[in-house]
């Protein structure tokens, strides 16, 4: 569906999940996306909410079309990546949950566990998700319209947690 030499995808990782980035920009490439890669470069020690922000603010831009994060779980990266404006980051650990994040979810922001899964099935699961169409005019579009309606009306910024 997606599959187009001008689509274009944001890659993030922190160093757990720099293996599975490195892997997926040469993959992407050969399948013909345009891929910026956001970094991290290397398995050195980083902090996994620099590069969310980075790939979260090129999706709500429109700068890329869709963003790939990865990190130990993808949780964390998940977490910051849906404190921007406009993200529906799902935190994906099958091929099925892919599925359902693009299908049911409407996920622009997919987050894959980089020290859990292997590149394999990581690849699977990219594929599966860029692949997969919004499910457009049933129960979940309802269900995703709710969540943009409550973003527009509401302050997502993050806030200082309760002790």
């Amino acid at each position: 569906m997606f599959k187009q030499k001008n689509f274009k995808i944001a890659l993030g990782a922190d160093h757990a999940g720099f293996r599975a980035k490195k892997e997926l920009v040469e993959y992407l490439t050969n399948e013909v996306y345009k891929v910026i890669d956001f970094g991290t470069y290397s398995e050195d020690s980083t902090d996994y909410p620099d590069y969310a922000l980075r790939v979260a603010k090129a999706v709500q831009t429109g700068r890329c079309d869709r963003g790939i994060l990865a990190c130990g779980t993808g949780i964390g990266m998940c977490m910051t990546a849906n404190k921007v404006k406009g993200i529906r980051a799902a935190a994906v650990w099958s091929i099925k949950t892919a599925k359902l994040a693009a299908e049911h979810n409407w996920a622009n922001v997919l987050c894959v566990p980089g020290r859990s899964s292997s590149v394999s099935t990581i690849k699977k699961m990219v594929h599966v998700w860029l692949t997969t169409p919004y499910d457009k005019g049933g129960r979940h579009e309802r269900r995703v319209k709710k969540i943009i309606k409550y973003e527009a009306k509401n302050d997502i910024s993050a806030k200082k947690p309760s002790k």
